[in-house]
């Protein structure tokens, strides 16, 4: 019994030692709020980046990404960011200029929440900053240089992106990837882009210079052509734009007499007069994509396809297309649709919608 007795006191010691061992390895742990061995206290790691924008600016991202509002250039901000799969993230409402005649109905197939949202602008483009105040969007977008002092001053971080020529398009899209931690999309989606072009180049490479058709874009009403960039599309499909004049402007004017003159083959319309309205027209009338009805009114999506837009390597594909029928089929343009929008926008089109798309 004394033996047991003694066994259980030893046993008791053992267990106190081990206690004061375990408090004292705890103890010198440095704690969070502590020195650590460089003698500075060990804090929160620090998620905010900085970023320069497309007007020079630096510009610091706090935290993680979880509203964005749009400003000025809606649409075209809005497929930037639903090319990222983030279109969840865009807050407010399309302005009165966009929502008007339902042509811009893709973005809220992109973004639905965007139809319950704020709208940040009124008819004339002027910001209602009030109702901005009131959602404070965690990254403001615009293409507007007038809009960042305005945002700015009230404490919003405001993001400046461009597209002047082609070039802008990588650096945009990596620039936004780097802000929304969307790095690996950018890469692909720039891969993509890369793919297509080339892809579109051997397509069309058989093509005899005598054989290729001109293409006039634009508003056939008003004579304009609202972008510079066609010039390029037009010719990565294979064609000849008849308004590729080695201009600086970024839209560009021409008379009756210049389309006369011009004769196009086909007509890819931003809006105005169509077919029969065109055949109408006694001055118009013997053009050759008048007389043989080769007009087709460019797909408005995420954005007007014609226009600066990341969905610019299916505008060259459909295109392609109405230009040339027998190099990429309606099937072809079809596939290509289906997947641009599943891999990068994350919804899945139906064929309806594919064939209204496609026109």
């Amino acid at each position: 019994m004394k033996k047991m007795k003694r066994m259980g006191r030893v046993a008791s010691l053992f267990m106190v030692l081990f206690l004061l061992l375990s408090f004292a390895v705890g103890c010198s742990q440095p704690a969070s709020n502590t020195p650590d061995e460089t003698g500075t206290d060990q804090q929160t790691p620090d998620t905010s980046k900085t970023v320069t924008d497309m007007s020079g600016r630096e510009v610091t991202i706090e935290g993680e990404i979880e509203t964005i509002g749009t400003f000025g250039a809606i649409g075209v901000l809005n497929a930037f960011v639903e090319l990222m799969g983030d279109g969840d993230k865009i807050i407010n409402e399309m302005s009165p200029r966009f929502t008007e005649g339902g042509k811009w109905k893709y973005q809220y197939v992109f973004a639905p929440q965007i139809a319950d949202g704020p709208v940040f602008e009124d008819g004339s483009g002027e910001i209602q900053i009030e109702t901005v105040l009131e959602t404070a969007p965690d990254l403001c977008l615009t293409m507007s240089k007038d809009v960042i002092p305005l945002l700015e001053e009230k404490g919003l971080t405001v993001l400046y992106l461009e597209w002047e020529d082609l070039s802008d398009i990588e650096v945009a899209v990596n620039l936004l990837g780097d802000v929304l931690n969307r790095q690996d999309v950018a890469k692909d989606y720039l891969k993509y882009f890369d793919e297509k072009v080339a892809e579109a180049e051997e397509l069309t490479k058989d093509l005899a210079e005598a054989d290729k058709k001109t293409v006039l874009y634009g508003n056939v009403s008003t004579y304009t052509q609202p972008h510079i960039i066609a010039e390029w599309w037009i010719v990565a499909a294979g064609g000849i734009s008849v308004t590729d004049n080695d201009r600086d402007s970024d839209s560009y004017e021409y008379t009756a007499e210049d389309l006369l003159a011009w004769n196009p083959d086909v007509m890819i319309t931003t809006s105005g007069k169509m077919g029969e309205e065109l055949k109408a027209d006694e001055r118009l009338k013997d053009i050759t994509a008048i007389q043989e009805d080769v007009i087709y009114p460019v797909p408005t999506v995420a954005h007007v396809w014609g226009n600066r837009t990341v969905e610019q390597p299916l505008t060259i594909m459909w295109a392609m297309n109405k230009i040339y029928p027998e190099i990429m089929t309606t099937d072809m343009l079809k596939e290509e649709i289906s997947y641009f929008y599943s891999h990068f926008f994350k919804t899945d089109l139906t064929d309806e919608q594919i064939t209204e798309i496609i026109g």
